[in-house]
């Protein structure tokens, strides 16, 4: 197989290195005059493979991140900052003015995606659209928050005016695979809410927020937002080892999340948002329409290359069905096209993880060591940036493709003839995220059903696993999550319920009557936001 490199069309040129020399801290662009990481990109653009330099970022350390931290601890201000006491309609309009600016930068981030992640166009498209449509429902589901709140309570003889309050700062760490839309899922709610926030753009997909750099510093008071770059490592550990960090918002994995709760001071003091990895099941039952089947299945191993967390990593097939579904399987897959981001109809492309061939060829070759096959004569063949996707058969738990979560195009196929035995998997693995569920039989399902549920959040009836409907709710059991993220759960995952409560009494009944007539406090107020 031969690695592609065709004419780029025009409008998805890069023409000149992006040199992101510009940081945010405090409401201030400071130039960078420090040392600096090359950003490379895995697509090649001549016949003799090569990387393409896409440009560079700043390569920072300690004295960067804790002049971020220091400048969001400010902005917070224990609470008595400008964003954390502003007043609802105000933050709402600073999120507004932000998402207009960002809409005018589709066509510069949609090519960055393409370009640093290798995510077809359709699906760059998609991310850029989804995002803006996010920040868009966050702040109508804010509204509506805002306007359950405009009342009080009574019981027992007290009132109660209750509302929801920031928790402080937020330390925003976003994946690569979703760079932009997973980043903001953290990033968008935890702003709104009156968090002060630093946020460390993803090792790859970095370059695509500079053009977002100055509408977050326009948009926002200083200090609400603080962009870093640099290596996790050197940038985070010593933000947490400060223990002033209220919240951790993290998409990625529980080695580095734990590595990072453990370095805060007073982790009992540390909420956390997270989103880990998985590894999802699909859960073929003997009645399966393998048409609808063997589609979803190939959505769900291979969307994005199957660098998702959400991505169907293992695929239970019953022994009455096994030998059809994995010659309908083998051959759909083998049908895939293979290009760069840009070419139409392109299903498969270039892994941005220029070392990742090399780790998938060792999943191969320790699953064939254990007997296990590939099913697709181009299983495993591979470029300088890509591995065909390896369907293997019949997998068994010895095996590290069993073991590990993939995050990419290697397919484990595990037969079973009792479906005790992929529940009992289920149960006993680390992670519960989500499962797909395919049959018909409503008394083979019911039952199913009932379990499922209880080891994972979400039962896609024959239907591969995903993250939207962004308004339904998106978390994990076990090592697969912490909070819930959705347009509405996210608002409360980085909130906390705060109320001001006085006894019934004239002189409480004539204070807050002169509260709300002189709307001198943002907090006490039953103004309805339309």
């Amino acid at each position: 197989m031969k690695s592609i490199s065709a004419e780029i069309p025009t409008r998805f040129q890069i023409h000149e290195p992006i040199h992101q020399s510009e940081y945010l801290i405090n409401g201030e662009l400071i130039t960078w005059q420090g040392e600096t990481a090359d950003v490379y990109s895995t697509i090649s653009t001549t016949e003799d493979y090569q990387r393409t330099l896409l440009g560079s970022v700043p390569d920072m350390a300690e004295k960067e991140a804790l002049q971020a931290l220091d400048a969001a601890v400010a902005a917070y201000d224990q609470g008595q900052g400008v964003w954390p006491t502003m007043k609802v309609n105000d933050r709402i309009a600073c999120m507004e003015k932000f998402v207009g600016q960002m809409a005018g930068k589709r066509e510069e981030v949609v090519k960055l995606l393409m370009w640093e992640i290798g995510k077809s166009l359709p699906d760059s498209e998609k991310e850029f659209d989804r995002t803006v449509e996010y920040i868009k429902d966050t702040i109508e589901d804010y509204k509506q928050l805002d306007r359950n709140s405009a009342k009080f309570q009574k019981h027992d003889g007290v009132y109660a005016h209750i509302r929801r309050g920031p928790l402080g700062v937020v330390l925003c760490l976003g994946p690569y695979n979703y760079p932009l839309n997973e980043t903001f899922t953290l990033l968008i709610p935890a702003i709104i809410m009156g968090n002060t926030t630093i946020f460390k753009p993803a090792k790859h997909g970095v370059l695509l927020i500079a053009p977002l750099i100055e509408a977050f510093q326009n948009s926002f008071p200083k200090g609400v937002v603080n962009i870093v770059f640099g290596r996790g490592r050197a940038v985070a550990g010593p933000i947490m080892k400060t223990g002033k960090i209220d919240v951790l918002a993290l998409i990625g994995n529980s080695t580095s999340a734990n590595s990072l709760q453990d370095q805060h001071p007073k982790s009992n003091r540390l909420r956390l948002v997270l989103g880990l990895e998985a590894k999802n099941p699909a859960i073929i039952l003997p009645d399966a329409d393998l048409d609808l089947t063997v589609n979803e299945c190939i959505a769900g191993t291979l969307s994005f290359n199957g660098q998702r967390c959400t991505a169907l990593k293992v695929i239970y097939v019953h022994e009455d069905i096994r030998e059809e579904f994995n010659r309908r399987f083998a051959e759909k897959v083998d049908t895939l096209k293979f290009g760069n981001p840009w070419d139409e109809g392109v299903k498969l492309t270039p892994l941005p993880e220029a070392q990742k061939p090399s780790y998938f060829q060792e999943l191969i070759d320790d699953a064939r060591e254990y007997g296990a096959e590939i099913l697709n004569p181009k299983g495993g063949e591979t470029t300088e940036n890509f591995i065909w996707p390896a369907i293997l058969y019949p997998v068994n738990k010895e095996m590290k493709v069993y073991q590990e979560e993939q995050f990419g195009p290697v397919i484990p196929i595990v037969p079973f003839s009792d479906i005790s035995e992929p529940l009992d998997d289920m149960a006993a693995s680390n992670y519960g995220q989500q499962v797909s569920l395919f049959g018909s039989d409503v008394y083979a399902l019911a039952p199913l059903i009932d379990t499922l549920a209880n080891l994972v959040c979400r039962v896609n009836l024959n239907s591969s696993c995903q993250r939207g409907p962004d308004v339904y709710p998106f978390t994990g059991r076990k090592d697969s999550a912490v909070a819930t993220l959705s347009v509405h759960d996210a608002l409360r995952s980085f909130s906390i319920r705060t109320f001001v409560a006085f006894k019934d009494n004239p002189l409480n009944t004539q204070t807050v009557e002169k509260l709300l007539e002189t709307k001198l406090s943002n907090f006490i107020s039953t103004d309805y936001i339309l």
